[in-house]
């Protein structure tokens, strides 16, 4: 019996390595069809939507493994509002805060940058809409206890979430991307 179940194992993991070399699997779709949504429905979010997107946050990859990221949820419509204007109840708005150093220089905004993305990819996945938000900060961080930011941390980027109007349609309404012969250099 234990034969057959390492077996399955091992052809489950086998099938699962295969399937992530697919060009067209759920993580490069979910990258490739995903844009900065504006138009959002009261829907909202789950609680098992919104763990789900903060433990893809939690496991970005950082420097040494430092992990130097604090996540503060926000539910309540007025202090959603406070950082952004055009928010809907059903929202969620998730504050990205780095750690202060001792130093003066700034949170390590390249980890806390990963971990947003990290989010941004996973609330694509599950079908939600995302939108990163960078111009919140100074208020957020002026604003610190109204927001619940931890001490020792400073906000760093702002993860909108939440349920999109199915009837937009993605392709016309997201903003044009470059080509990839603008962006991509091979050296010869």
């Amino acid at each position: 019996m234990k034969k057959i179940i390492s077996l399955l194992v091992v052809a489950l993991f086998a099938a699962s390595k295969l399937y992530c070399q697919i060009p067209d699997n759920c993580i490069t779709s979910a990258i490739l069809s995903a844009y900065s949504e504006k138009a959002y429905v009261t829907e909202p979010v789950t609680d098992q939507q919104l763990d789900l997107v903060l433990r893809c946050g939690v496991k970005a990859p950082s420097g040494m493994n430092r992990q130097p990221w604090k996540f503060t949820v926000i539910k309540d419509e007025t202090t959603m509002k406070e950082a952004i204007n055009n928010v809907v109840a059903g929202n969620v708005l998730i504050i990205v805060s780095g750690t202060d150093s001792q130093d003066g220089t700034p949170p390590d905004m390249f980890a806390c940058g990963l971990a947003t993305e990290s989010m941004f990819v996973a609330a694509h996945g599950l079908g939600l809409g995302a939108r990163i938000y960078g111009s919140p900060v100074a208020n957020i961080n002026s604003k610190k206890d109204l927001f619940q930011i931890p001490s020792g941390y400073t906000a760093v980027a702002v993860l909108r979430i939440g349920n999109v109007d199915k009837n937009v349609d993605a392709v016309s309404a997201a903003t044009p991307r470059k080509s990839a012969e603008e962006i991509i250099n091979y050296k010869k």
